[in-house]
């Protein structure tokens, strides 16, 4: 008998919370300074502070004296110190001065669960590995994002009340665009009815509306990395300005089980006169746009029930989610398995 096999629960545990060993955007780069910040994400209090090179840590938001909250402390360049008794805990998470007591124990035997900091694209990730991944791997952000020489981004982040796999599956669900976003300066256009299709690639797998390009909300890109994101373009006329296709790169982070973050860069390829023109209708005209296009999708998703997938009925336009839905549990059921493998065998 298997004693270590896990459960149905379980993975569906994982899945509802976040799924590790991925990086997930935490914060704009902006809003993290010198003073400690404290955040949830993935259902973990974690504080992140900046030091006097502008270098970005993170810890566990606990000191490992009393459980005060790291984030009501002070920074001390590389370390953090807790309000609470003056603890002071270094970035990797080892307590380095307990000023109330000379040579306390503490010292040596004390420390807490640090991340890994990546800062890109006016945005702070955090590496989430399980006890057999602490060290994190490539982040394979796409191209079009990271290229700052061709191409100029914005980012929109938001707070929803609703699990982050409802986000996720709605970008995963590019019909939705003909319908709720029917009035949208850049989806009116295009058949209310389609063929849908998958088509595999080698980071993950495209979903596409068959005989409809370029003209639409036409398809939808998982890419699963060191991060799992999801891209898509979406045609822009002369209207908008010079420039490329406009594309989107959506990451949706859990809070906790009923709360998301979600994360969209706005990207076009400019240079140059062009980019600065791109920048400024964006700012003026189109980024309003966008967010109406957001608000939209909150309205729809952040009412529905926990449960509502249990009493879904789908059909062919559904396939895209509902391979969506496969990987995530196999990869949960691969995590939870390894690890419960591994303190087996010990």
């Amino acid at each position: 008998m298997n004693t270590n096999k896990v459960t149905s629960e379980s993975i569906e545990q994982r899945v509802n919370s976040g799924l590790l060993n991925y990086w997930y955007p935490v914060l704009q780069s902006w809003s993290v300074t010198g003073t400690p910040t404290g955040i949830t994400r993935l259902g973990q209090r974690i504080v992140l502070w900046r030091d006097q090179q502008d270098v970005v840590h993170a810890l566990e938001d606990r000191c490992p004296h009393r459980g005060a909250r790291l984030s009501k402390g002070w920074n001390v360049g590389d370390k953090i110190a807790c309000w609470y008794h003056g603890v002071q805990i270094s970035s990797e998470g080892k307590v380095v001065d307990v000023p109330a007591e000379s040579n306390c124990k503490m010292i040596d035997d004390a420390s807490i669960k640090s991340y890994q900091a990546y800062e890109n694209s006016d945005t702070i990730f955090l590496w989430f590995g399980d006890e057999l991944n602490s060290q994190p791997a490539d982040i394979g952000l796409p191209d079009f994002l990271v290229d700052e020489e061709n191409y100029s981004s914005f980012l929109c982040m938001a707070k929803w009340n609703c699990n982050y796999r409802y986000a996720v599956e709605n970008v995963m669900d590019p019909m939705h665009g003909a319908y709720l976003h029917a009035d949208s300066h850049s989806m009116a256009e295009g058949d209310k009815t389609a063929e849908m299709r998958i088509r595999n690639t080698d980071q993950g797998y495209i979903f596409e509306k068959v005989g409809q390009v370029g003209v639409n909300f036409d398809w939808c890109e998982l890419v699963d990395t060191g991060v799992m994101a999801l891209t898509l373009a979406i045609p822009y006329g002369a209207g908008a300005g010079p420039g490329g296709d406009f594309k989107i790169v959506g990451i949706a982070t859990p809070v906790d089980e009923h709360n998301c973050l979600v994360f969209f860069w706005r990207i076009r390829e400019s240079k140059g006169w062009q980019r600065n023109l791109w920048r400024f209708m964006y700012r003026t005209k189109l980024e309003k746009l966008h967010w109406d296009v957001l608000e939209q999708d909150r309205i729809i998703l952040e009412p529905m029930s926990d449960d509502a997938r249990d009493k879904e009925y789908l059909y062919s336009h559904d396939v895209g989610l509902s391979r969506l839905r496969k990987i995530l549990a196999k990869k949960s059921k691969q995590q939870l398995q390894a690890v419960a493998d591994a303190r087996a065998d010990n």
